[in-house]
């Protein structure tokens, strides 16, 4: 697909995303673990193989992130707090990573997949044409017996060139995209607030009366800037979300 190919024509960040990625693991829980600074670039860039140029487009993506900060004549400074972070709001989420990290076993049911027509509000967030086909998909989650969110999906039929047979919607829509679909989903436009849900969603996640939910809405792009997924996803108080701001 068009898509697919010009990600791959997109793909030189490629070395930098898997220093980083190597980079939070050490600094997690591997050799820098206890460490408030790191070491300079050009031993990183020995120890890990790759040029230097490698290593501070990685730096600067984990300073970005608010991992560490580059201070001048000091340093690269670790920043322990966000390391120590689980869910970041800031991130994208992942149902399934997201309650495996907790120690329980993610299993989705109540699952629904259906057509529908777009509405405006829904045509104008995918920049569709009204009256456009669109993919819904609806599903719990549980960490191992408790239910601990609902979510509903909703995409351009279009992007499965009207085929969606065999497709497990039970796994994370990203990945989805991702196999199926070529896409790769690379940020999101959300908003946040609390929110009673529905009643057949409250029954479906068994909550009491004087509980609220964590209500998420998102608008998911492509790496191409392209609106792929509208989603909302109701949290119960299972989860602990973090927000790295960064403020100057």
């Amino acid at each position: 697909m068009e898509e697919q190919k010009s990600s791959a024509r997109l793909g030189g960040t490629l070395m930098s995303a898997q220093a980083v990625q190597r980079l939070l693991e050490e600094m997690a829980g591997g050799r820098y673990a206890g460490l408030d600074r790191l070491p300079p670039e050009v031993d990183l860039a020995e120890w890990l193989g790759v040029s230097r140029t490698v290593v501070r487009d990685a730096l600067s993506e984990l300073e970005r992130e608010g991992y560490l900060e580059r201070v001048r004549g000091i340093g690269t400074v670790v920043n322990r707090g966000v390391v120590g972070l689980g869910n970041r709001m800031d991130h994208k989420l992942e149902f399934h990573a997201m309650i495996e990290a907790l120690g329980r076993t993610p299993h989705t049911d109540h699952l629904m997949v259906t057509r529908q027509v777009a509405d405006a509000a829904t045509a104008a967030a995918l920049e569709i044409p009204a009256g456009e086909t669109v993919l819904v998909e609806g599903k719990r989650m549980l960490a191992d017996d408790a239910p601990v969110l609902y979510c509903t999906d909703v995409m351009p039929l279009s992007l499965f060139e009207g085929r969606t047979d065999g497709i497990d919607f039970t796994r994370p829509i990203f990945d989805i995209l991702q196999d199926r679909c070529g896409i790769q989903t690379t940020s999101t436009v959300a908003r946040l607030r609390a929110v009673p849900g529905e009643a057949a969603v409250r029954r479906l996640l068994g909550l009491g009366a004087d509980k609220a939910l964590l209500e998420l809405e998102e608008t998911c792009y492509s790496r191409l800037c392209r609106p792929v997924v509208r989603s909302r996803t109701l949290y119960t108080d299972f989860f602990d979300f973090a927000l790295v701001r960064k403020l100057g």
